[in-house]
């Protein structure tokens, strides 16, 4: 029986600026789930992110995804996967279309599925009526949903969102929810952060806490009530519990 290859597999990872931003961090995720990464700021979630989509070094650990080594060979791993940051970088004097055209073009995709894929996703986004608009005039939630399909233009195996929803107003964080939920369903991973735990309780499969730099807990809503002591609690009583046991916890080791 062949062993199943997991979406993201993190071991030891570790990071430091003046201090340990990611601590020894290990996670898996199995393919075709939706998880949140949850945490308080400064607690090494976008670090370590950043270090999955190959935007920064670690100083040491091991990351792979869908099998592909991120350090040894980051070009294939990139070829599989999207990166959505929390401010949407496009370019301003194109239109929707020319962008998703010519990221496309950045990686070698054919014209014509090229073309078929950006008429799909702004169909899918909200984004056909203004097309042809130049993105210079449009919103911040608009620019998101433009930054975001053009990170799913090359149909990616795992995309990871960094604050998604931040901008968008209800009509258009319903749309990205939507897509992302028919994504999944379609078997490709979804990692997001986000600090608005009542979107991470709906929409995730599973969740993940990450205080100082390290993985807290992780698992369904009920799996982190069990580890927490507080059945049928929300996400957010939850979520507290686990970084105040994770702060005793730390002071206990200090003292």
């Amino acid at each position: 029986m062949s062993q199943i290859v997991p979406a993201l597999n993190i071991q030891a990872l570790r990071k430091s600026f003046d201090r340990p931003a990611v601590d020894g961090l290990s996670l898996t995720i199995p393919t075709g789930e939706f998880d949140a990464l949850l945490g308080p700021n400064g607690a090494g979630k976008t670090t370590t992110l950043r270090m999955v989509a190959g935007l920064l070094a670690p100083d040491s650990g091991d990351i792979s995804i869908c099998g592909v080594d991120v350090l040894a060979d980051p070009i294939a791993a990139k070829q599989i996967l999207a990166w959505v940051p929390d401010e949407p970088m496009v370019y301003d004097k194109l239109t929707p279309l020319e962008y998703l055209e010519f990221v496309a073009g950045l990686w070698g995709m054919d014209a014509t599925r090229a073309f078929e894929r950006a008429q799909e996703l702004m169909g899918w986004l909200g984004l056909a009526a203004h097309a042809n608009e130049r993105c210079e005039g449009f919103s911040k939630g608009m620019r998101q949903k433009v930054a975001l399909a053009g990170a799913l233009i090359h149909e990616p195996k795992l995309i990871i969102l960094d604050e998604p929803l931040t901008g968008l107003d209800a009509g258009s964080a319903r749309q990205v929810k939507t897509v992302l939920r028919r994504l999944v369903s379609e078997g490709v991973t979804v990692i997001m952060t986000t600090h608005i735990l009542e979107v991470a309780e709906r929409m995730a499969d599973r969740l993940g806490v990450i205080a100082n730099g390290q993985l807290v807990a992780e698992g369904t809503l009920d799996e982190l009530r069990d580890k927490a002591g507080q059945d049928g609690s929300s996400l957010e009583d939850v979520f507290l519990q686990l970084v105040a046991d994770d702060a005793d916890a730390n002071k206990e080791l200090a003292a």
